[in-house]
């Protein structure tokens, strides 16, 4: 089975220092990371790894539920995912990510509203992210679009 790689360069302490994250397997991108802009409501530009663990999780729900749309007998068109993803402090000490919310929207032939909210519930269950994240509370927002 395939193994996806990506490595941070880190230069300094928490709170001063930065650094780089790359998407090795892939060369898509190198992303700026900081720790302040990390637990600041503006990101100014900079990635977190909550921003990265949102986009991760978004792709991967969007191919499971396509996958299971289709499994349904109906015929996938478009899905429209977002995946919020909350860091905050955590009373053990430092921060967790506390929660994911994730919002689908949907065109497809083949099922009804109701069909497509419990395709979209199997599909949050099944996701491999969702699987590897599942200390965190993950909530769903499904409907045709």
């Amino acid at each position: 089975m395939p193994r996806r790689s990506a490595d941070t360069h880190w230069s300094g302490g928490l709170n001063d220092g930065a650094g780089t994250v790359r998407l090795s397997s892939s060369g898509a991108g190198s992303f700026e990371v900081s720790f302040p802009r990390r637990a600041a409501d503006d990101a100014e530009g900079v990635t977190s790894p909550e921003e990265l663990i949102a986009a991760a999780h978004s792709a991967c729900y969007a191919m499971q539920c396509s996958a299971l749309i289709a499994r349904a007998g109906a015929t996938p068109g478009t899905l429209d995912v977002r995946s919020d993803v909350t860091l905050e402090p955590d009373p053990a000490g430092g921060f967790r990510i506390s929660g994911i919310h994730l919002t689908v929207r949907a065109t497809l032939e083949g099922l009804d509203a109701d069909a497509f909210a419990e395709v979209a519930q199997a599909a949050k269950a099944g996701c491999p992210v969702s699987k590897a994240l599942t200390g965190t509370t993950i909530t769903l927002d499904a409907a045709l679009a």
